[in-house]
């Protein structure tokens, strides 16, 4: 059998993005399809108030929202982005983000 180069998600079936991961009360949940040199790709869901800390990453790191708000900082600005809308924070630059509602996001670090 030949190696998958992504794994926790079923192959060669339809499904909705937002649905493969829940809401916990008070937590944040990953799952992560894809982790090497070069690209990452981590599903998350935050409960409203959840958040992740201000830091800088190596790679630029795009999210996509699939459900919810949150407000995201990159460096000195602050936005809000909602279903619908990717923000793409540049490599190096400080950001971090807090769920203003319940916010699922699909991330992809870019490496390289």
């Amino acid at each position: 059998m030949e190696k998958s180069f992504i794994k926790n998600i079923e192959f060669s079936k339809a499904m909705e993005l937002a649905d493969l991961i829940e809401y916990q009360q008070g937590k944040v949940v990953s799952v992560t399809f894809a982790q090497n040199d070069v690209v990452s790709i981590t599903q998350f869901a935050f409960a409203k108030g959840e958040g992740i800390s201000t830091h800088a990453a190596s790679g630029d790191a795009m999210v996509y929202i699939l459900d919810g708000m949150a407000e995201i900082t990159i460096g000195e600005n602050k936005l809000n982005a909602v279903k619908g809308q990717i923000v793409v924070m540049p490599a190096n630059i400080p950001h971090g983000l807090e769920a203003i509602d319940n916010f699922k996001m699909l991330l992809v670090v870019v490496r390289k």
